[in-house]
């Protein structure tokens, strides 16, 4: 009997309904009831461990485990693994069902799920294959979902070429990871239009449940409008992408991994612009439980774009942290180090940045490309033009390339350094020469050689190169005349030779209407054409000449005070000061003086205002314009300033100007 008086056999019947029934919390009473009567029984104790692990009491059930595992010995494995795998143990779980003593079909499930989580998806893939070859159930549909997903993750993390593995897509789940799939493959219209399939499937499978709201199907297709994102940012239509990914945004989807990716992928659509948005959205990249619920390389770029975002919100410190912690985690990847790079470039700490890519290259040779032609373009913001050119000739993979050839060239020449140029030139040729003999780059690269000794006046030594380009093609007539010229400077008798093969002049003639050709749409310089003469030409009899009309003289002007009558003066044209009457300026009168004195008074006034003479002589009356002794108040006119209030002086006071009126006939004085 247990206590209270109620029979074991009654708390199992009590357990066993509770099972059915889903109650799990109820039986986990019953069973503690029926433990405290016996604590080693193997049947509670595995109950008890299932009741935990289905209420998701993951650690507890492990405990549960732990505490008694010599009674429930390998009776618990799945259950063991299980709880480890959801509290994110994972290489723990891979431990505990690689130790089992036998393989069933539940723990090979779960083992598909580790290995999947640990990114070890070819063994992943092996355990999922030969489930499906070897098991028949209703389970069959989810393990081709979980080996399609397998599948995706290979193509899009590890760019491994898929096997065709003759898997339906009936299912949007199914759609959905081929879709993947395509997109590690590059082929992006494909995998849209496998997302487009997708979602149809799922709004069908969704509407036909009566419990499902459109809420709940907007939200199931929250991860298949964030991947339709991805795409169209991918293809350039980010205005398109940004409006997507904030949709999925505002649904507010309970993945924290698909919110991650599509905030991320809203900061990479930013950039340096729109910063502000940019931090909002980094918190959910935050989030508790990201780090297992996206890859390595997922978490590894959210990560890279951190430390970007403090660059561009300028701050230096935590972009220097984050890309030092980055740099420590991945130590041969370029990224980390040219993000500090340009974290110094920012700071114009350029000598700084080139040390730090040296130390690099040297430590990690093959990482080395790229991080020395970042090298170069710092050599050239600084320019050192011949450093830049020494650190591209060290790039093995890179000097033979046309590209490169094409740069050292056009900075050699810069430096007017030619001989190196020519250098540049032979080197590509002589390895193209041996390897793709004949070749069109070859061929190309010969012929650039040649024009460039042309053009800088080495004529001598661009023969051989014209010689080589002229046996390939014997009909290239720009090639020989080139040629020819060439060899006028060094061998005359050869040039001789040589101009036999050039095509005569009747054979290089051209029927070409010229009238038609300086018509064309797009000529530029057009000779005139003499205008026609509309009418005949009639011919002049002799002495019939044209007569040649006269100009008919203009009168001259006359002065407005002109007297006909009056006889006009002799000395008119002498000046006014050797004329017989002229008697010199006269002196003593002076001018009232206007205008000086104080702004706006007149001499009028000043003497209107001498008391000394008031006496002896009335007032005069006040002129318009001038200061008035008048108490009235006049209209103020219409240019009158206001006040305006000067600068305090030393001692405190301010002073304020007074009103002036503005003088007539003055351009804009005061």
């Amino acid at each position: 009997m247990a206590s209270g008086g109620v029979s074991v056999a009654s708390l199992w019947t009590e357990v066993n309904r509770c099972g059915q029934n889903g109650d799990y919390t109820r039986a986990l009473k019953a069973l503690t009831k029926i433990l405290h009567e016996n604590r080693d029984d193997l049947t509670a104790l595995h109950c008890k461990v299932v009741c935990l692990v289905q209420n998701g009491s993951f650690k507890e059930a492990l405990n549960v485990m732990n505490t008694h595992s010599k009674v429930l010995g390998s009776e618990v494995v799945f259950e063991k693994a299980y709880c480890e795998y959801r509290l994110n143990r994972v290489e723990s779980s891979l431990k505990t069902i690689e130790a089992a003593t036998e393989q069933t079909d539940k723990l090979k499930e779960l083992h598909g799920q580790v290995l999947y989580r640990l990114e070890r998806y070819e063994e992943c893939k092996s355990v999922y294959t030969d489930l499906i070859r070897n098991s028949q159930d209703e389970y069959e549909e989810e393990r081709k979902t979980n080996l399609a997903a397998v599948v995706a993750a290979m193509s899009q993390w590890e760019k491994t070429p898929i096997d065709d593995l003759g898997l339906p897509e009936s299912t949007y789940e199914l759609c959905y990871n081929a879709a993947c799939a395509l997109i590690g493959q590059g082929r992006l219209t494909e995998a849209f239009n496998k997302l487009q399939q997708a979602e149809e499937l799922c709004r069908v499978s969704l509407t036909d449940d009566s419990d499902v709201t459109e809420e709940d199907i907007e939200s199931e297709l929250a991860v298949i409008h964030s991947q339709m994102a991805y795409i169209m940012q991918s293809q350039g239509r980010t205005d398109e992408a940004l409006q997507l990914y904030n949709q999925v945004i505002k649904l507010k989807p309970s993945d924290v991994g698909l919110l991650a990716v599509t905030a991320n992928n809203i900061i990479t659509i930013n950039k340096d612009q729109n910063v502000f948005d940019s931090k909002k959205k980094v918190k959910l990249t935050n989030a508790e439980g990201v780090e297992y619920k996206l890859a390595k390389k997922q978490l590894q770029a959210i990560d890279f774009n951190k430390a970007l975002l403090a660059m561009y919100t300028n701050q230096a410190d935590q972009c220097r942290k984050l890309s030092s912690s980055l740099q420590s985690q991945n130590p041969g990847h370029p990224r980390p180090v040219l993000i500090q790079v340009a974290q110094l470039c920012r700071e114009k700490q350029h000598s700084r940045a080139i040390e730090l890519l040296q130390q690099f290259s040297d430590q990690n040779p093959e990482s080395a490309s790229s991080i020395k032609l970042t090298m170069a373009q710092l050599y050239l913001v600084q320019g050192h033009v011949t450093k830049a050119c020494d650190v591209l000739k060290s790039i093995d993979e890179f000097k033979r390339k046309a590209g490169m050839v094409s740069a050292l060239v056009a900075m050699y020449s810069h430096e007017e350094d030619i001989d190196s140029a020519i250098d540049v030139f032979k080197q590509a040729i002589e390895h193209y020469q041996s390897e793709q003999p004949g070749s069109d780059a070859h061929l190309a690269l010969v012929r650039e050689a040649a024009n460039f000794k042309l053009k800088h006046g080495r004529k001598k030594e661009a023969i051989s190169d014209l010689d080589q380009l002229w046996k390939q093609n014997t009909n290239d007539v720009h090639t020989l005349a080139q040629l020819i010229s060439a060899y006028s400077l060094v061998d005359t008798d050869k040039a001789k030779s040589l101009s036999k093969h050039l095509p005569s002049a009747d054979a290089m003639s051209f029927n070409v209407d010229v009238d038609e050709l300086e018509n064309s749409h797009g000529a530029t310089y057009v000779r005139k054409k003499a205008a026609k003469i509309i009418g005949e030409n009639l011919p002049k009899e002799p002495g019939q000449g044209e007569i040649k009309k006269k100009k008919k003289k203009k009168k001259g002007k006359l002065p407005k005070n002109y007297d006909p009558k009056a006889t006009p003066d002799p000395e008119r044209w002498l000046p006014m000061r050797e004329r017989s009457y002229y008697r010199g300026k006269k002196k003593g009168k002076k001018k009232e003086q206007i205008g000086k004195g104080t702004q706006g008074a007149t001499a009028g006034a000043s003497a209107e205002l001498d008391a000394s003479k008031t006496a002896s002589s009335p007032p005069t009356s006040p002129r318009p314009g001038s200061a008035s002794g008048s108490s009235t108040a006049a209209a103020a006119p219409a240019g009158v300033v206001p006040p305006r209030q000067q600068k305090p002086s030393a001692s405190g006071a301010t002073r304020k100007k007074a009103p002036q009126k503005k003088k007539k006939g003055g351009k804009g004085g005061w």
